[in-house]
């Protein structure tokens, strides 16, 4: 066994140079432990422990926290209590199988809860069981894993340097320093100790407020009344630690669809619209004239973002053609052509399922979706294929989409995938005559099948990105991830179940499951055979083919029209952190330096969010929580100005405490 280098390698996050090979922190010749007793036991505590943790307080207080990182640090903390020596590879397998929990509970409470919520209003009448749960969600899971795995090499080796990868960077980050530790530990600790008690203070003190908005100024309030226009920052340390490593160059396409959607769309929607009498389109409940800037967004030019969305991941795909068709080619080869491949030499940090099993397996999960659909959800053979096909296509179109906005952004726009997949799938079922009660119950299952493999997409690219930073063997990322889901589906679904029978999803003291009640408001009118407002989805898909025509990136800008102002402003300025800090000097090395310790800086800032982010959700569920105590300071005009002030503070500090970094 030889130890490792401990370090990333300086053209770990830089574009390589022709001829140019990035070696990772284990290299391929240099074999240390990863999948042992001890990683394979804490890697499924930590995804029946975070899956409950989530499921729980994304239902009960709509707070839906990622678990890569905070899964990151506790092993990183148990490698340090136990003393154990050469644990970095193991460490990654502890997050990779335990980062299930995050992805598969997204998957199912954006959707499942939705037939407990139309239950209760008497829409439907029947109520999910147990098995439906865990099928949708193990299903879906499976997928993601598998429809993924083609296109690993893509994303994580040939575009090396191409994609910022914030999630996974922080986490690579927390990984290397935990097992180095030194100079590297002490700035990224020192960096989530205050992030951390930055967000800390804001979300469970109410210190000051989280979104700043212009309209508390007079005159950006008379603007937000008449025009609609206003102008929104979160204050929290994590997302500006995002968008530093999201960078420049992403960071300002992402805000440019922000603005589009907020300074342009928005006021042209209300200037349009004020004199109407009477409301346009499905998804209004109210007169323009009477609608907030938000509830215009809301009601009709996100759907312009998920237009862009959908036709960003069908140019994604046309454009990777190539890569999709060398793995079907791959796969040929080798079911019908095993002695060729066998005489090829696979390096370690290069192994990975093989495509014909890939294939093979898909097959098989496709047989036990037909049977699942057509045993457990509809009562047609007819039915069960269209569901199936239903899944499948969606499945694999979107996942270049969800490991794409992961890979750029760090978020993934899973709810608008599943709200076209929603919309397509209730057009499709109506259309062949499943409608009504049966209808939503097909539509709602398949949506969470779509949307669990979706979501799992986007976080398993996150950890194979990791794997190849750090030198694991893919392929154990790729069979281990397969327990983490089963332990994950399992935890979600009696965690649902439990929730249910406890608290219920209608009426007083209901869970709060914001996504699902979305999802169920959406679908009782598709149902019902209700238009869709596609004039807004062909709109953003047009935007995003006129981007395409200019050479910016649409998925990047369609991100930015979808996700609120307030998360695109601070992942704006933290890029523009990232670039004063890294080219105030005419010192190359210097530069680096200053880089690679804001890199750490954010890192930090993004851990001790991700954290305490947990805590404040935990402690707001035992009523411990500023609103309970009276104290809305906060929200108040003096809380709003001072959280101003303290984002300034924070991001100077940013600066100054990257600019403290000596080339080594």
């Amino acid at each position: 066994m030889e130890p490792t280098t401990r370090s990333l390698p300086p053209n770990a996050y830089k574009e390589l140079k022709p001829g140019e090979k990035y070696i990772p922190v284990v290299p391929a010749g240099t074999i240390i432990p990863e999948v042992t007793p001890w990683s394979l036991t804490w890697g499924l505590i930590m995804a029946a422990v975070f899956s409950a943790a989530a499921a729980y307080l994304g239902l009960k207080i709509g707070q839906v926290f990622e678990a890569a990182i905070p899964i990151a640090i506790i092993a990183v903390g148990l490698t340090a209590i136990t003393k154990r020596k050469n644990a970095l590879s193991e460490n990654v397998i502890i997050q990779s199988i335990g980062a299930a929990s995050g992805v598969v509970v997204a998957g199912a409470i954006f959707t499942i809860p939705a037939l407990y919520i139309l239950h209760g209003e008497g829409t439907i009448d029947i109520i999910p069981t147990f098995w439906q749960i865990f099928f949708a969600s193990l299903f879906g899971g499976f997928l993601g894993i598998l429809f993924l795995i083609p296109f690993r090499k893509y994303f994580v080796q040939e575009m090396h340097g191409q994609f910022p990868f914030p999630e996974a960077t922080a986490t690579t980050e927390i990984l290397v320093a935990g097992e180095k530790g030194g100079q590297q530990a002490k700035v990224l600790v020192s960096a989530a100790i205050i992030g951390g008690l930055y967000d800390f203070a804001i979300q469970t003190f109410g210190a000051w407020k989280e979104v700043f908005n212009s309209k508390i100024l007079p005159v950006f309030d008379k603007m937000s009344d008449v025009y609609k226009l206003e102008g929104k920052l979160n204050v929290g340390a994590a997302v500006l630690g995002l968008g530093y490593i999201v960078g420049l160059k992403y960071a300002s396409i992402i805000a440019a669809g922000s603005f589009l959607s907020w300074f342009l769309l928005i006021p042209v929607f209300s200037y349009v619209g004020s004199d109407l009498t009477v409301t346009i389109g499905s998804t209004a409940t109210k007169l323009i004239g009477q609608m907030s800037a938000d509830e215009i967004f809301r009601a009709y030019v996100r759907h312009i973002g998920i237009g862009g969305i959908a036709m960003a991941g069908m140019i994604g795909i046309y454009k990777s053609r190539k890569i999709i068709g060398g793995a079907f080619k791959l796969a040929f080869e080798e079911i019908f052509r095993k002695k060729h491949i066998a005489e090829r030499t696979i390096v370690r940090t290069e192994k990975e399922l093989s495509m014909g099993l890939v294939v093979g397996l898909i097959a098989v999960l496709a047989v036990f979706i037909f049977i699942f659909f057509a045993v457990a959800v509809v009562d047609t053979v007819w039915f069960a294929i269209t569901a199936l096909l239903i899944v499948l296509i969606v499945s694999f179109l979107f996942t270049t989409v969800a490991a794409r906005a992961i890979a750029i952004v760090g978020t993934n726009p899973v709810s608008g995938m599943t709200l076209m997949t929603l919309i397509l799938s209730s057009f499709i079922l109506v259309s062949i005559g499943l409608k009504g009660s049966a209808g939503m119950v097909s539509a709602l299952i398949i949506g969470g099948v779509v949307c669990t493999a979706l979501s799992m997409a986007g976080g398993f690219i996150t950890d194979l990105k990791i794997g190849y930073w750090l030198g694991t063997t893919p392929i154990k990322q790729q069979s281990y991830k397969f327990l983490g889901t089963i332990v994950a589906a399992a935890t979600v679904g009696l965690v649902i179940m439990l929730l249910n029978e406890t608290y219920g999803f209608v009426g007083e003291g209901a869970l709060v499951a914001p996504q699902a009640n979305a999802m169920a408001a959406v679908i009782k009118p598709l149902m019902s055979e209700m238009p869709a407002p596609w004039a807004l989805y062909i709109a953003g898909a047009l935007v995003a083919l006129t981007l395409q025509m200019i050479n910016v990136p649409p998925l990047a800008f369609a991100l930015g029209m979808y996700i609120p102002l307030e998360l695109n402003t601070p992942i704006l300025l933290g890029g523009l952190i990232a670039h004063i800090v890294s080219t105030r000097t005419k010192d190359e090395p210097l530069n680096n330096a200053r880089r690679e310790r804001g890199t750490l800086i954010a890192s930090g800032f993004i851990a001790g969010g991700a954290i305490m982010g947990v805590v404040s959700a935990t402690l707001k569920y035992f009523n411990f929580n500023y609103e309970n105590f009276g104290w809305h300071w906060g929200e108040s005009f003096g809380g709003e100005l001072l959280a101003v002030f303290m984002f300034l503070g924070i991001a100077a500090y940013f600066i100054w405490d990257s600019k403290r970094a000596k080339p080594e």
